[in-house]
């Protein structure tokens, strides 16, 4: 190890084994993607499908508001999943969440308080597709495949 002329030994050099969580945040976006698009088709196949079983949704009809974010479930859940048009299907699903916590949360009062109006999923599903219509899909996506075959990609 060299001395310099006042004497003191140099700072250890940065040999790239330090630990650094940010070179995660890729795949953390992506896992943190594909779990939230694999629990949100549930909603949308309990809805339309019964699959799970959840008794207040044995007479949806497609053409229904509760039909349609069935829909909305299932196939903005299916393209998040996959990580295709994640930013657009992502929008749509984020407010679907926003308008499913105004019309079936909220009414019962504690508006700024979900966990007494039974409302913090729909809020952190909101919030969550939010993120991910600004910050794109992350590792693992289609999205992110075309991005690097495109011609014009770095």
């Amino acid at each position: 190890m060299a001395i310099d002329d006042r004497g003191a030994s140099p700072p250890p050099r940065d040999t790239g084994t330090r630990f650094r969580p940010e070179r995660w945040a890729p795949e953390a976006q992506g896992l943190l993607r594909i779990v939230s698009a694999y629990l949100f088709i549930q909603h949308g196949t309990a809805k339309l499908l019964h699959v799970p079983h959840v008794a207040a949704f044995d007479q949806v009809q497609l053409v229904s508001l509760t039909g349609l974010a069935g829909l909305i479930e299932i196939v903005g859940g299916i393209l998040l999943l996959i990580g295709l048009f994640t930013r657009l299907a992502a929008f749509i699903m984020s407010g679907e969440m926003a308008v499913a916590y105004f019309m079936a949360h909220a009414p019962h009062g504690n508006v700024l308080l979900p966990m007494l109006n039974q409302g913090e999923l729909a809020v952190l599903y909101c919030f969550v597709f939010l993120f991910f219509a600004a910050a794109g899909a992350g590792a693992w996506s289609i999205d992110s495949a075309r991005r690097s075959d495109s011609p014009n990609s770095p």
